[in-house]
């Protein structure tokens, strides 16, 4: 491949229902980053849908230079088939350095294919992007062998028991999708104006179209534990799903709380599968996360380990989670929690 005409870094700046998804902003943030390591700095991000040229203004105010709008009725609804033709096709004609997916239900499904179709390679659910040399370290007899500027691409491997860097020197665009709410989006620029790009692609239809006989806007009630500003989470410590009472009462006492959990609690039917935080369940970013009855293994931080406060209440004083926790309480949380909760009350009620 000609490395060199492959310049700058590309969001897929995922919209839907003509609303653009908080991992688009997340990804611009960190291109922003990135572009700022590399000789060419511009940031393009490509907005694919119908009618979907007037969000663009958004998207330069969160750090796009240039706004790639592909946009056509066969588009209007996610479908594989032509997202993977238009984003592939964009990637063709303006050859991006980089590119970064965001590893959502819709990007997991698009990346792969896209990035099998411009024949590069594809690191899956990172959660560190960087630029560095490459080789990492020269291997034996190769110590003199050059090294390179690369995207270093980090996610953790083997269920979350070892963390693998990942580099794709030979091919272009360097392609991730990155978990959401591990990096962050910056501050918005007001105003701010991005070059607006709008090619024409043909979307004849063929047999790998499917036809989408209906669509479900909710199909969960159990609110999403990534926008809460605190989070109460508890493990299999807490002994029993009627103990997340306790929890609940904690949670209630903040604007914006919800309760969380470990993946052992919803492996043992305590909760649902959406209030799970951890590597294979949401990776959160909360003011404030109380880990409660958490042991703290590897998977769960690294899924709340970027939260701004971490409270870990547990009875073991060797537990990992306190080598993460910015306070800890060693005790019985069945007498910690409620009389947390009711100094808390109290104060709420002081302020009130």
């Amino acid at each position: 491949m000609g490395l060199e005409e492959y310049k700058g870094v590309c969001i897929f700046a995922q919209q839907v229902d003509n609303k653009i998804s908080n991992i688009a902003f997340e990804l611009l943030g960190k291109a922003r980053d990135l572009a700022n390591d590399l000789d060419n700095k511009q940031v393009s991000a490509v907005l694919i849908g119908s009618d979907v040229v007037g969000l663009a203004d958004e998207l330069a105010e969160y750090g796009a230079d240039r706004v790639i709008v592909v946009d056509d009725p066969a588009l209007k609804e996610y479908r594989t088939e032509p997202y993977a033709h238009a984003l592939a096709s964009v990637i063709n004609e303006f050859k991006p350095e980089i590119m970064l997916v965001g590893a959502t239900a819709i990007g997991r499904d698009l990346g792969p294919r896209v990035s099998a179709r411009i024949h590069t390679g594809l690191t899956a659910d990172c959660t560190q992007l960087d630029i560095g040399d490459f080789p990492l370290q020269p291997l034996p007899g190769k110590e003199d062998e050059q090294k390179h500027k690369q995207l270093l691409m980090t996610r953790p491997a083997f269920g979350g028991n070892t963390i693998a860097t990942i580099a794709c020197p030979d091919f272009r665009p360097q392609m991730a999708t990155v978990r959401p709410g591990v990096m962050q989006k910056i501050a918005p620029n007001k105003g701010a104006k991005a070059e607006v790009v709008c090619p024409k692609y043909d979307f004849t239809e063929n047999a790998c179209y499917v036809t989408i006989e209906k669509i479900v806007k909710e199909v969960s009630s159990v609110a999403n534990i990534q926008d809460a500003k605190v989070l109460v989470s508890g493990g299999r410590g807490i002994g029993g799903p009627e103990n997340f009472k306790i929890l609940e009462d904690l949670a209630a006492c903040f604007k914006g709380g919800m309760v969380s959990c470990s993946r052992a609690v919803v492996d043992s039917g305590w909760k649902p599968k959406d209030m799970q935080v951890g590597q294979t369940g949401k990776t959160v970013r909360p003011h404030v996360y109380f880990a409660i009855g958490i042991s703290g293994a590897i998977q769960h931080v690294a899924g709340m380990e970027e939260s701004d406060i971490i409270i870990a209440i547990n009875k073991d004083e060797n537990a990992p989670i306190f080598d993460v926790a910015d306070y800890g309480i060693v005790g019985d949380l069945n007498k910690i929690v409620p009389e947390l909760t009711k100094k808390i009350q109290e104060e709420n009620a002081a302020k009130a």
